[in-house]
């Protein structure tokens, strides 16, 4: 594949320089990609399937343990639409731009082997697993093939996990929707108050509508053209709705927003708004990657980054390992494997639509990737200087140009895509809020909670789990985003290591094959944690000069210091429980 891709890159570098000096055609990028991508999964994928085993007839958890709130039976494609907008966050867009200052080239190349042969084999795999073992997310198989032990060490790690998500998100979705601006210490309205103001709007409107079309599937079990027209209409509404009457406010009022509308999409039946949400979501991401690739198209402009800059940046470090954690979701994330078995797992109602849903949706966020990196490498200057803002502002207003030049009105292209780029994150906070509350929740639970001590059963109820995840992580927004990043890439990479050698042990005892995952572990690994000591080394070495404060350093060297000492346990216990796993034991 890597040959197939240099030999292609090669051509068309030399096509440009003979026609338009050095430069590349983003069209080209996105269609190599589009046809790799595309033949992983019908390829690899598919043997993946068939190494493992899919049973069509097989009982789903969905069906077996159908409760109306977790354990839903659901259309194939709309566990994908879920699994989609669930793990699209705002990684592919953010990871893939910021990590263009090494060039595109090593992006590239990161995102299609990366996505191909390690992200989406591990969603596939967590779903696998999950499905096959009665719907029990990560952290319950980790007790079933790890043992209780290594099971209490990875929900506190991945508690931990969901609190930099949901910090880093929100503090993304708040700062998209503020209407303000800060000049000589005073406030005043924004250039783009109306358009941010308008965004936070459709998003409030969204989450109305999203609940009328809950309880409208939830009463006549619409399926088809009829869901998808229904969906439309209330999509449409919101967007036009949110137009005509935007909410203007600050970043500290949509923070607050935000924060009561992931405690109830942590708390509130999947049918009744996380679902519903997706499934609208979904259709204006189709809209936006669309629109995107119809802009490169029709423009085609060039790819105006550097190929490749160095091994080393003077702001993100070296390389090795920088890269392989900043480009996270759109490559490989560990966060997914989380919502594969935390939620997609109870709502497959055929274990047919395992492949589409796990790996399927991963590879799409990987093509999404693709095109965030050429929309920023359109947007950039001629002689390779980045466009300014932020990776979300480069991406929806390069994206918004490629609308306006269809005739779309400047104020409705720049809404819809302030609206999608939010989105993106808004739908990574619902799902990550509700994996937090039930991974604090599984923390302190025991087999007998009928029995169980007063003070277990209020930690492990549902509303106070979900209270004290979100107070934790809403402290942490006051770091801001920029900074807990590289801890959020680095955690979430971890992660995927710790599921893949839980993957392992399930294939290994199960009688299936795991010599795809070996590579995969040991890089990660490799990566992750060359990347939290030299995040750690950083932090000190920032206290020792005087230049960090408690709660923007303070607080990342204690999470810092915290996942490496719970992901170096739960790797030794990990690997322990694999050698010491009999061969076929469950066969």
């Amino acid at each position: 594949m890597i040959k197939f891709l240099f030999i292609l890159l090669k051509l068309n570098y030399f096509n440009w320089k003979r026609k338009r000096g050095i430069s590349m055609n983003t069209l080209v990028i996105v269609l190599i990609a589009a046809v790799l991508l595309s033949c992983a999964y019908v390829f690899y994928g598919r043997w993946l399937a068939n190494k493992w085993g899919i049973d069509p007839k097989a009982e789903t958890p969905a069906k077996k343990f159908e409760d109306g709130k977790d354990y839903v039976p659901t259309d194939g494609w709309t566990v994908f639409s879920h699994q989609f907008s669930s793990i699209a966050g705002a990684g592919p867009v953010t990871g893939a731009i910021q990590a263009a200052v090494f060039g595109w080239v090593p992006v590239l190349l990161w995102v299609l082997i990366g996505g191909i042969f390690f992200g989406a084999v591990t969603d596939f795999g967590a779903l696998y697993a999950s499905v096959k073992n009665d719907g029990k997310s990560m952290g319950l198989l980790i007790e079933k093939y790890i043992g209780k032990f290594g099971r209490k060490l990875f929900l506190l790690f991945c508690w931990l996990f969901t609190l930099l998500v949901i910090a880093a998100f929100a503090d993304m979705v708040a700062g998209t929707f503020n209407a303000y601006t800060e000049v000589d210490g005073a406030l005043k309205l924004a250039d783009a108050a109306k358009t941010n103001g308008a965004a936070g709007t459709i998003s409030l409107l969204f989450i109305a509508f999203a609940m009328v079309f809950g309880l409208v599937q939830k009463k006549f079990q619409f399926h088809g053209w009829k869901e998808t027209v229904i969906g439309l209409v209330l999509t449409v509404a919101a967007l036009a709705i949110g137009m005509l009457a935007p909410i203007t406010a600050g970043k500290d009022t949509w923070t607050y927003i935000t924060f009561v509308y992931i405690f109830f999409a942590a708390v509130l039946p999947m049918w009744f708004l996380k679902q519903p949400r997706d499934a609208m979501t979904t259709y204006m991401f189709i809209g936006m990657i669309a629109g995107a690739a119809l802009g490169l198209l029709v423009a085609h402009p060039t790819m105006n980054l550097p190929v490749f800059t160095g091994f080393h940046n003077d702001t993100l470090g070296d390389m090795f390992p920088i890269l392989f954690v900043t480009v996270a979701c759109g490559a490989v994330s560990g966060f997914h494997s989380l919502v594969s078995s935390g939620t997609s797992s109870k709502t497959v109602s055929n274990e047919k639509d395992m492949l589409k849903v796990g790996y399927g949706a991963m590879v799409l966020e990987s093509l999404l990737a693709v095109i965030a990196l050429c929309v920023a490498g359109a947007a950039a200057a001629a002689d390779g200087t980045p466009a300014a803002g932020t990776p979300f502002q480069v991406f929806s207003s390069g994206v918004a140009g490629f609308f306006e030049m269809f005739g779309v009105p400047v104020y409705v292209a720049q809404c819809f895509m302030t609206m999608c780029v939010s989105a993106l994150a808004l739908t990574s906070l619902d799902a990550v809020s509700r994996i937090g509350r039930m991974s604090f929740q599984e923390l302190f639970s025991v087999d007998d909670m009928e029995h169980a001590e007063g003070w277990r059963k209020l930690l492990c109820n549902t509303y106070f789990s979900t209270i004290v995840t979100l107070l934790c992580a809403y402290v942490l927004t006051r770091i801001g985003y920029a900074n807990i990043w590289p801890l959020f890439g680095s955690a979430n990479q971890l992660l995927s290591a710790l599921v893949l050698v839980t993957l392992c042990v399930f294939m290994k005892v199960t009688g299936r094959s795991n010599k795809m995952l070996f590579a995969p572990l040991i890089i990660m690994l490799c990566v992750t944690g060359t990347a939290l000591v030299e995040r750690t080394i950083g932090l000190v070495k920032a206290y020792a000069a005087g230049s960090a404060t408690f709660l923007v350093e303070g607080l990342q060297l204690i999470i810092a210091v915290l996942l490496m000492a719970l992901g170096l346990v739960i790797v030794i216990n990990s690997l322990k429980a694999y050698f010491g796993a009999k061969k076929e034991s469950e066969a």
